[in-house]
């Protein structure tokens, strides 16, 4: 009989659960569950930073990617009260800087700003050692800059097309200087090279400096050149410009086309700097560092700085950011593949 004990020849019933009960009980402990997870995440983002943010920089002071980084370290330390500091280190075109980044500890105290070179050197480079989309969390573009096509002035090319058919008339003769291989300067032209079908003859650099001290002697024919030091060197006489890099021209040298309006359509070769985080940083670490980001773009004072260097803020979602980067990912090795480029 269904009531007796066991002993007793009876048996004697479990309680049963009706079906909707346990899934009530389930969805409170989701609900529960959800919500502690929540105020975890506004903790961590009203509370965050509680102390100093190392922004490692992948490059020497005094270069683009420093600058940038620099100007928001000093909005980002108005804004949060605490102090973001800058590390520099550089070494194997932004390689070393890079990887001590995307070791670190993913807590939001370490964060890492990089040119628009490290988009590049998976392309080139097998030895590279961290996955740009694997390693770290785009936060945001910071700015962007378009670079200029300069040759020397007693050169009888005037114009992107004069350029274009002197080096068609002498494949592999008209030289350009960059600050090394792989770098933005160099992938710019090898860019030109292969979307006009002319072969150039590639003169690497340790730097930009002495890069452009060659080209000013004559030493070498013609460079892609930041666009401030090309516009002092320009106006000097020492260098001629032919056209920028961007798609659209730029308010400090409005007088130049852009190489796409020149002759070689769709053209375009930015350089950026952007901010990461190492990957696993919290999603409202994440959150509070972009939303400071972009505030610290629009800032007058930021704003008036980046202008007057020829210079344009972006401050773009993490979402649009990492689209970006598999687009320049992309292209970068289309490009190294068609113009067979290798780190030596």
């Amino acid at each position: 009989m269904a009531n007796r004990s066991e002993g007793r020849g009876y048996v004697i019933p479990k309680p049963v659960l009706h079906i909707s009960a346990i899934m009530t009980m389930r969805a409170i402990a989701v609900v529960l569950t959800g919500t502690a997870l929540l105020v975890a995440q506004a903790v961590a983002q009203s509370t965050y930073p509680s102390g100093p943010v190392r922004i490692i920089v992948n490059s020497e002071p005094g270069g683009g990617t420093d600058i940038s980084a620099r100007l928001l370290a000093e909005r980002l330390a108005q804004s949060t009260g605490q102090q973001f500091y800058i590390e520099n280190r550089p070494g194997a075109s932004g390689m070393l800087g890079d990887e001590l980044a995307a070791r670190a500890r993913n807590d939001g105290y370490t964060l890492l700003v990089a040119s628009s070179t490290i988009a590049i050197l998976p392309s080139i480079n097998k030895n590279v050692k961290y996955d740009i989309l694997r390693d770290f969390v785009p936060i945001s573009q910071l700015i962007s800059s378009p670079s200029v096509l300069l040759v020397n002035p007693a050169l009888p090319i005037n114009s992107v097309k004069d350029f274009i058919a002197t080096a068609k008339a002498k494949p592999g003769e008209l030289s350009y200087a960059s600050p090394g291989i792989g770098s933005q300067p160099h992938m710019a032209m090898a860019l030109l090279g292969v979307i006009a079908g002319i072969n150039l003859l590639h003169i690497p650099y340790k730097g930009v400096a002495p890069a452009l001290t060659d080209v000013i002697g004559g030493r070498v024919s013609s460079m892609m050149g930041n666009l401030i030091s090309a516009k002092s060197q320009i106006d000097g006489g020492r260098l001629r410009g032919l056209a920028v890099s961007s798609l659209k021209r730029s308010a400090v040298l409005p007088n130049l086309p852009t190489v796409s309006e020149a002759g070689v359509p769709g053209y375009e070769a930015i350089q950026w700097f952007g901010l990461f985080a190492p990957a696993g940083t919290p999603a409202p670490i994440i959150a509070r560092l972009h939303t400071e980001t972009l505030e610290a773009l629009k800032s007058p004072e930021m704003q008036k700085t980046l202008t007057a260097d020829g210079t344009e803020a972006v401050g773009n979602t993490p979402a649009e950011f990492t689209v970006q980067i598999k687009s320049e990912l992309e292209k970068w090795d289309n490009v190294a593949r068609a113009a067979n480029i290798k780190a030596e």
